[in-house]
């Protein structure tokens, strides 16, 4: 799966169904319908939901490895960036209507040959490279979008080491790196307000 070339035939689809699977949750509604999606789209595919309001995060939740269709991992990581990111307050009518969604595909995960720390700071591709950095329990990932907030390889590790509860420098026995890229499509506000159920 080209994560570009799907998002360039098929973005609006994927940015349609998050807001549709937000929408039924607030409304009370079943979950869209998905069966009209193109072919394409129910390949396995991972996806990184993120809601935004201006510079506020307001939640972000995804799947680092394709495991189902994509076009249902983009369903469900839109309800849990929206419900059950435990980071943030659950998004409430106002918030639906006037936030950013974002959908990242991911491209399938490649091992980072890195033998040390400044070893992987030479190998990153700033502005590129999602990395994925897991030490037994202790995972955590960034995704390419975060080179925007940090823009060199330094912040970008040192702030994924702590993010994933590891000393910044260290180099764990067993530490396994993988790196990414991704391509986004967005909705922007405003949009429709929420019909609240009635009785």
């Amino acid at each position: 799966m080209d994560p570009a070339a799907l998002v360039a035939g098929h973005g609006a689809t994927l940015t349609g169904v998050a807001e549709a699977a937000i929408r039924a949750r607030l409304e009370g509604t079943d979950p869209p319908d998905l069966s009209g999606a193109a072919p394409v789209l129910w390949d396995l595919g991972a996806a990184f939901v993120t809601l935004e309001e201006g510079d506020r995060l307001l939640g972000c939740v995804g799947s680092i490895q394709a495991h189902r269709p994509l076009v249902v991992d983009v369903a469900e990581r839109a309800r849990a960036a929206a419900f059950g990111d435990p980071r943030f307050d659950a998004v409430d009518e106002a918030a639906f209507a006037a936030m950013r969604i974002s959908v990242s595909v991911l491209s399938g995960l490649e091992p980072v040959p890195a033998t040390s720390f400044d070893d992987l700071l030479r190998r990153l591709r700033p502005g590129t490279d999602g990395l994925v950095v897991a030490a037994g329990v202790r995972r955590a990932t960034f995704l390419p979008s975060v080179w925007d907030k940090l823009p060199t390889a330094e912040l970008f590790v040192n702030l994924l080491w702590r993010k994933a509860s590891l000393a910044v420098g260290a180099w764990p026995d067993g530490l396994v790196l993988q790196r990414y890229t991704t391509a986004c499509c967005r909705a922007d506000p405003p949009r429709q307000p929420v019909r609240l159920p009635t009785g």
